[in-house]
């Protein structure tokens, strides 16, 4: 009966909270959306009266002035109706009545636009009856006479365009009573609204303090203990359903720690000794098929030569890759299987692969972990040279750091597509997260395995994989080691 009581009680706090959070959210909506809603229609209002006013105050300066002037200018000699024809001037006076027609929603000033366009199609009519006057050869004083009935016409428009712009400025006022009453409400409606959320704050504070407060803090200071290396703590079981399961857990948790931990560790070392395994043996299947369809296409062509040269390259290629399970090889036998990979890979991509490499013969006896160079330069091949168009060129060198030959830098670099300032950022960022799967990088899988190879065997003597680019100028790769005498934890 009690643990039923206790039920009734979780239920009842659960249903509390939610329409709690229920109606929190629905009374923050409701300002939001009255906010967008008079926002918007006085956004629009307002854009509507600014663009009248502007059309109004243009064409009124077309009409008032820059037609009369320009008519003068025709009937004093110089210009001419046909090579300096006012009507394009006509033409903007009326588009700019039709676009404020369109804006206007008042009645009134419909109507006022509607003289103006008749005032416009005078002035228009009366302009042609000057062209026809002059083409027929008429008197200055009968064409002075014409211009000054125009200009009567164009004061007439100015006048009913003033008008116009008084009657737009009164409806922005209107409009700013309007936003101010808005504001108003607004304001209303939120201090009603933070009352509201307060109280229910306030209540569901108490609500779920009561309820969960001395369990949480129970729990809290075991996980403290466990914390401090007190593995015997135990919190007590609390009334509330939902806490039980995680008190009973936090107790078999400090119970089970201590194996716990004794056994991740050891799952952590083989899990990095097999990984670092399959680093090693790892051969990309399609550098393979790739490899033997380019043997058969050149046994087919009967180029003997390269068939040699491929197989050899190939055989030697494997073998390095190999080593005889051995997981340190010579820096001089590391570049000899790159130098095999880019022979192979320079008979397949003759056309737009050139490549050099440069390096310090005192290096070459020192021990590097095997198969780190070869997934950079096949990286700088496939996302590098192929994206790019034309010929591309690889450089490989490898030098002591500084005098005190006590490191070793390994430098990648070629000229090919690059990466993009957000790709280069996205790359950096994947290399870096060890928690991501590595199957999943795609792309970068192979950068991400030499980074992660690098940082495992030479831990913090080594900064791992240091990616410089830019997007259409080419890549650079390097890394620098500790030199290493002999196959040794470093």
């Amino acid at each position: 009966m009690k643990q039923t009581k206790s039920i009734t009680k979780i239920r009842s706090l659960k249903k509390t909270i939610q329409m709690s959070y229920i109606f929190l959210i629905g009374i923050m909506i409701i300002p939001t959306i009255y906010s967008v809603v008079v926002l918007q229609i006085h956004t629009k209002q307002y854009d509507d009266i600014i663009t009248n006013v502007s059309n109004a105050n243009r064409i009124n300066q077309i009409a008032k002035t820059d037609v009369p002037n320009w008519l003068w200018e025709i009937v004093c000699g110089k210009k001419d109706f046909y090579n300096d024809s006012p009507y394009p001037m006509i033409e903007e006076i009326f588009d700019g009545i039709s676009e404020m027609q369109h804006h206007t929603k008042s009645l009134d000033n419909k109507q006022k636009l509607e003289v103006a366009y008749r005032a416009c199609t005078t002035l228009d009519n009366n302009i042609k009856m000057l062209e026809n006057q002059m083409y027929l050869g008429s008197t200055v004083t009968a064409n002075e006479t014409s211009l000054d009935e125009i200009r009567t016409i164009t004061s007439l428009f100015s006048d009913i365009m003033q008008d116009f712009i008084l009657s737009e400025i009164e409806t922005a006022n209107e409009t700013n009573i309007s936003i101010k009453h808005s504001s108003i409400i607004l304001t209303i409606l939120q201090i009603i609204i933070i009352t509201f959320s307060l109280l229910v704050c306030i209540n569901g504070y108490i609500s779920v303090s009561k309820s969960i407060n001395r369990p949480l803090s129970d729990m809290k200071e075991l996980s403290t203990q466990i914390a401090s290396g007190n593995l015997d703590a135990r919190t007590k079981v609390p009334d509330v359903d939902e806490l039980i399961p995680l008190a009973n857990n936090m107790n078999l948790m400090a119970e089970q720690i201590n194996v716990l931990i004794e056994k991740n560790i050891e799952e952590q070392k083989n899990i990095q000794k097999a990984e670092m395994k399959a680093l090693q043996a790892q051969i990309t299947p399609h550098f393979l098929y790739n490899t033997f369809d380019t043997i058969i296409w050149l046994a087919e062509e009967e180029k003997t030569e390269e068939v040699v040269k491929i197989t050899k390259a190939f055989s030697e290629f494997l073998r390095i890759s190999l080593s005889r399970g051995h997981e340190w090889i010579t820096i001089s036998q590391e570049l000899d299987h790159i130098k095999n990979y880019l022979t192979i890979q320079k008979i397949r991509y003759a056309d737009i692969l050139n490549y050099d490499i440069e390096v310090d013969e005192e290096i070459l006896d020192y021990k590097i972990i095997k198969l780190v160079l070869q997934p950079l330069v096949e990286n700088a091949i496939y996302h590098g040279i192929k994206n790019k168009r034309g010929r591309g060129h690889l450089k490989v060198t490898a030098n002591f750091t500084d005098d005190t030959k006590s490191s070793i830098m390994f430098v990648v670099t070629d000229d090919g597509a690059g990466f993009t300032t957000e790709r280069l950022a996205e790359v950096k960022n994947e290399l870096e997260n060890a928690s991501l799967d590595a199957e999943q990088l795609s792309s970068v899988y192979g950068l991400y395995n030499v980074h992660k190879k690098l940082k495992l065997y030479y831990g913090k003597k080594t900064e791992g994989l240091v990616i410089e680019s830019e997007h259409k100028k080419g890549s650079k790769i390097s890394f620098v080691i500790p030199c290493v005498a002999g196959e040794q934890n470093v």
